[in-house]
């Protein structure tokens, strides 16, 4: 077999999109050179996802997405398989031995590795950020060549269970708001306005001016305390996450299916996850009401952001 071979480089423990990003760049390129990419489902989680801010090595990729999917994607193998094959291959001697190239830098384009013949590429990425990123492998010119595979990626079938489960006890009939707060809130030099748009007498009174009164409303939304939404449940039957905490419980069966992945061990429901089924039942709602939309004149990006 062909085989291109990424080793570890900047882009770990970097925020979940440029992960993505990355990854199927990756992909794209062992698809254009016909080879089987070597993926790590070890991963970095960043703090940019964690409730305390720290980032947390050790996350398996099966959290979050859907390796089965993957794997009928595309043409990939499981890094500790391969390496254990490796190892196989280098102990033969003479004319069946394996050949390796390996590419110090992204610098080396696609194109010039289309007609290699070694079994394994095996891209290095030594270097300083952001030399040392995959994505960079598919900027500049191989850009017209490489299309990343974004039909690969799907979401966890184990959290998209937890998605349909909420959404049906919904009786899928419900209005959404998604309430950004955390860290923007904080932030008055980026997002001036946030803070004070986004209290709950502000929500109360620009959500009763979209959304008819006693709706089902899911609110979708990374501020901590549960009963900062209590005002609306005047006017709404009001739906959040963490009414559905029996989903994830050590008795669920997304506690049993993901302990088995961790070898017995029990894996915390994190604020990705939590994002991830949040996004899922806001985008099955009806009437939807945003943060940048609907509730604050603030940029999603920050200040002067709103137009680029």
């Amino acid at each position: 077999g062909k085989y291109l071979y990424y080793m570890r480089g900047g882009d770990h423990c970097k925020s979940m999109n440029q992960f993505i990003w990355s990854f199927l760049c990756g992909l794209g390129e062992a698809k254009f050179l016909n080879r089987t990419f070597v993926m790590d489902l070890n991963m970095c989680l960043s703090g940019a996802h964690t409730a305390d801010g720290k980032d947390v090595d050790g996350k398996d990729f099966r959290y979050y997405f859907d390796f089965e999917h993957l794997k009928e994607s595309v043409s990939l193998v499981e890094k500790g398989d391969f390496l254990k094959d490796w190892r196989r291959w280098d102990k033969k001697k003479g004319p069946g031995r394996i050949s390796v190239r390996k590419v110090p830098t992204y610098k080396v384009t696609p194109m010039q590795l289309k007609k290699d013949k070694s079994n394994i590429i095996w891209r290095q990425f030594d270097g300083h950020e952001p030399e040392n990123y995959w994505y960079r492998v598919c900027e500049g010119r191989a850009a017209k060549v490489i299309q990343r595979p974004w039909y690969a990626i799907w979401k966890s079938k184990r959290l998209m269970n937890i998605v349909t489960e909420i959404a049906g006890r919904m009786d899928w009939d419900c209005d959404g708001l998604h309430v950004v707060r955390g860290w923007k809130a904080m932030n008055k030099k980026m997002y001036p306005n946030l803070d004070a748009d986004t209290s709950p007498d502000a929500i109360v009174d620009k959500v009763t001016k979209l959304i008819k009164p006693w709706r089902n409303l899911y609110i979708a939304t990374n501020e901590p305390f549960y009963y900062y939404f209590d005002k609306l449940r005047s006017h709404y039957h009001v739906h959040l996450l963490d009414d559905y905490k029996e989903l994830w419980s050590n008795t669920s069966e997304w506690h049993n299916e993901t302990t088995a992945i961790n070898n017995g061990k029990y894996v915390p429901f994190d604020a990705y996850m939590k994002v991830i089924v949040d996004t899922e039942v806001f985008y099955r709602s009806k009437a939807k009401v945003e943060t940048f939309n609907n509730l604050t004149r603030d940029c999603k990006d920050g200040i002067n952001t709103c137009n680029l």
